[in-house]
């Protein structure tokens, strides 16, 4: 009974590392006055394309935000290179 248990978790902890995060960066804009942002965006497995994920960000996207444009879609590796860039925007909505 044991062994089965420890082999169920192993298991389960095999799927979860097989789902890595998914996460998008986007470009959004608010009229009057025009303010345009760039943003990093966190993603369910299921918004994980561009395709996908432009309406779940464009759900999302909160107080006036329209989106203009997914660029891209990535795991986790990408993270740090668009921190800096998001800024305020990095992982807020």
């Amino acid at each position: 009974m044991m062994k089965k248990l420890l082999l169920t978790l192993a298991l389960m902890g095999f799927a979860t590392t097989a789902h890595a995060n998914c996460f998008a960066d986007y470009k959004a804009k608010m009229d009057n006055p025009l303010r345009l942002h760039y943003g990093v965006i966190e993603l369910p497995a299921s918004a994980c394309s561009v395709g996908a994920a432009a309406s779940n960000i464009a759900g999302r996207l909160s107080g006036g935000w329209e989106l203009l444009e997914v660029m891209s879609v990535f795991d986790e590796a990408g993270l740090d290179s668009r921190r800096s860039r998001a800024g305020q925007y990095y992982l807020r909505f």
